[in-house]
């Protein structure tokens, strides 16, 4: 299935004729290619002839996060494997991956939406990027990368974890854009800081994302690198990075809305709300190929403005997110579950599924402490033993993670029992 080229900017109307026309393409597709979405919609008595126009998506069923991880790991797919170029996942509550995949189509429309994004902040052909996403599965590194090439600007595929190398890179290569999560950033500017390096970059713009942040952060990271800094917003379910980014005016993210269609939910009826009303953000994939969803439940809390912006877009633009209507974390940019570490310790004997996660942020970095109880039949005060379970179990939560937390093994019944809902999480993290 090939889709047409189109403009960015185009007047509602336009945009309103398009949405429609791909909607109804993309439900067709979906009933004759993917058997979870035939089964939802003869459930309901829905065909496709069905869906006339771009209103009618209320009709349509909505996805979940649940529905991949039911259909793991190519229930989804509306392609054979032979048309799949590529695979990225997330993790999933249960720890097994979120899996999506992409045809050559889909990687060119990703490329262009993530080009779309760094041109509105400001990076072009004459740009030097560094990408300090991780590279992967994940889809942030690979994203950020293939957005930057196609725009034309030099990429320099840093990823994460060596800062020293990344600040004297920075200097060296005359970096003059970087993509990475604000926390991250902010550590940047520290290293930098203590090195001695802030008056020898030539830094001019950050587009960050991968984790909630606040415009008070915004305006402290640009404060430190005199530089200016960008929201991007995406998922791997939908896309990924490159979903909706902010423009200079910093008043909502841009959407690109000819390829994801955004609905901003009651929380509780999951009907559209309007513009302006807080609610939960559900996306449906235009022109996906490989994973086509529909009415994907994002669970990001937003709302949703349709007005032209001061930039002169007039694409649909949605609020810096409020908070999530389920209990996910983001920490250092992975999406992780409190159920992931139950999961884990129940794999183990040495330890009860007890346990307290405490979330902080240490120079401008996520921390994670996960508390965990002994099994009375393992106690032991031997410092040896307890080290060596320490490591076995700091492996287990990286293997179910993804990301590395410190492990404390706390002695048998100390850690809080509770007669309603348990309480597993300390969050004390606050964005500055």
């Amino acid at each position: 299935m090939i889709w047409n080229e189109t403009k960015e900017c185009m007047s509602r109307d336009e945009m309103h004729n398009l949405q429609s026309k791909r909607l109804i393409k993309l439900v067709d597709y979906v009933y004759h290619n993917v058997e979870f979405y035939r089964k939802k919609m003869q459930a309901v008595g829905l065909l496709p002839c069905d869906i006339k126009a771009i209103e009618d998506i209320t009709k349509l069923p909505f996805t979940t996060k649940d529905d991949l991880r039911d259909n793991y790991p190519f229930g989804l797919f509306a392609v054979p494997n032979s048309e799949i170029v590529r695979i990225h996942a997330s993790s999933g509550t249960t720890g097994k991956a979120t899996v999506v995949g992409y045809t050559r189509r889909d990687i060119e429309i990703w490329s262009e939406c993530v080009a779309r994004c760094f041109t509105m902040a400001g990076v072009s052909k004459d740009d030097i990027i560094q990408v300090a996403y991780g590279y992967g599965l994940f889809t942030g590194g690979l994203g950020a990368h293939n957005g930057a090439e196609k725009i034309g600007a030099t990429v320099v595929p840093m990823s994460t974890g060596n800062s020293k190398k990344l600040t004297t890179m920075m200097v060296d290569f005359g970096a003059t854009a970087i993509a990475c999560t604000p926390s991250y950033l902010l550590h940047i500017s520290e290293v930098l800081a203590e090195e001695g390096l802030l008056d020898k970059i030539k830094l001019k713009n950050a587009i960050c994302g991968a984790e909630p942040w606040t415009d008070q952060m915004r305006l402290e990271i640009e404060k430190r690198l005199n530089i200016r800094a960008f929201d991007i917003y995406g998922l791997s379910e939908i896309m990924g990075p490159g979903v909706a980014c902010d423009c200079k005016f910093h008043k909502g993210l841009h959407v690109c809305e000819d390829h994801f269609y955004p609905e901003v939910l009651d929380t509780k009826t999951l009907i559209p709300v309007a513009d302006g009303v807080l609610g939960e953000l559900a996306f449906t994939t235009l022109t996906k190929e490989g994973i086509p969803l529909i009415r994907y439940r994002t669970k990001d809390l937003t709302s949703i403005d349709h007005s032209a912006c001061e930039c002169g877009r007039t694409s649909a633009r949605i609020s810096k997110f409020k908070g999530r209507s389920d209990d996910m974390l983001i920490i250092r940019g992975v999406n992780v579950f409190p159920s992931q570490i139950e999961a884990a310790l129940c794999e183990l004997d040495e330890v009860t599924p007890h346990y307290m996660m405490i979330v902080d942020r240490v120079n401008n970095l996520d921390t994670l402490e996960i508390q965990v109880e002994l099994n009375p039949n393992y106690y032991t005060d031997e410092v040896r033993v307890l080290e060596s379970l320490t490591k076995k179990i700091a492996h287990t939560i990286q293997q179910a993670l993804g990301i590395n937390a410190k492990i404390k093994i706390v002695e048998p019944q100390t850690l809080v029992r509770s007669q309603g809902k348990a309480v597993h999480v300390i969050d004390n993290r606050k964005l500055i």
